[in-house]
């Protein structure tokens, strides 16, 4: 029976990760639209690795089980790769919540359910999630377990609460990583693993459209006063990615690792605290 790879936004990160993980399985690509899926697929095609394309919405709970069937029916499901999302430039504060942390949620709910054993998953959360103070214990709790279906209903996440997107977006992000590391005992159960991955800022469409646009002197300010004093690439997330997915990783789970050339840190002690 055919092992396969999912692989829900096949941008730049998501790629390089699938070509790290995908070889000899069964690569199925999905992406809210359905030229992105199909351009992904052949970029995989031609590098040698068998795909199928197909489009999902990860806020739409029909979609994404719609999805699970589909990738269910070509095989064992032995990897998940979740890197779609929307940014603080690119939608609105409900948008951010309900693609970001509500979708999310969704997917490590269905795909929990089907994983194979010995497989693994890789969620691409943010930095942005490091920068948020830190919230209570029962906040911390309420984001990692809240039932998927009730999750947008906590008065936490209500439009009173949330100042703006960029709110929106590092609270789905911190709860991106409480999920994973909540789901992380259910998932192995079934065998499986799942961590969380956390990127500063990394050369791909997506940066270079913010590097241009109103936030970019932030960003380019970020990247001065990193330790790395560079943004990062989508390859050396999938360097991560292939560790924290194969048998190297195997004691690893529930975790969230923290990527981002030390601009976390200079935010909070260095020269970006400033």
């Amino acid at each position: 029976m055919k092992q396969v790879v999912v692989v829900i936004g096949p941008g730049a990160i998501g790629l390089a990760i699938a070509r790290r993980v995908s070889t000899a399985k069964h690569v199925l690509v999905a992406d809210l639209r359905d030229e992105h899926a199909q351009a992904a697929a052949k970029t995989l095609r031609e590098a040698g690795f068998e795909v199928t394309a197909t489009t999902v919405d990860v806020a739409d709970p029909a979609s994404v089980r719609a999805l699970v069937e589909l990738a269910a029916a070509i095989g064992t499901i032995m990897g998940v790769i979740h890197a779609a999302g929307v940014s603080p430039s690119q939608a609105t504060p409900a948008t951010i919540l309900r693609v970001d942390m509500y979708g999310t949620a969704l997917l490590l709910e269905e795909f929990g359910k089907v994983i194979g054993e010995g497989g693994s998953a890789i969620v691409i959360a943010s930095q942005s999630g490091h920068r948020l103070p830190p919230l209570s214990i029962e906040q911390n709790r309420q984001l990692a377990i809240t039932p998927v279906e009730q999750l947008l209903d906590l008065p936490m996440l209500q439009p009173d609460q949330i100042k703006d997107s960029l709110h929106a977006y590092q609270l789905s992000k911190r709860g991106n990583a409480l999920r994973v590391m909540a789901q992380a005992p259910r998932w192995g159960r079934r065998g499986a693993r799942v961590n969380a991955i956390s990127p500063g800022i990394i050369m791909t469409p997506l940066a270079l459209d913010e590097l241009q646009g109103p936030r970019g002197a932030g960003y380019q300010r970020m990247i001065e006063l990193s330790s790395a004093r560079r943004a990062g690439t989508a390859d050396e997330v999938a360097n991560l990615a292939a560790l924290l997915m194969g048998p190297d990783g195997g004691f690893i789970t529930g975790s969230d690792f923290l990527m981002d050339g030390g601009v976390t840190a200079a935010y909070w002690y260095g020269d970006l605290a400033t």
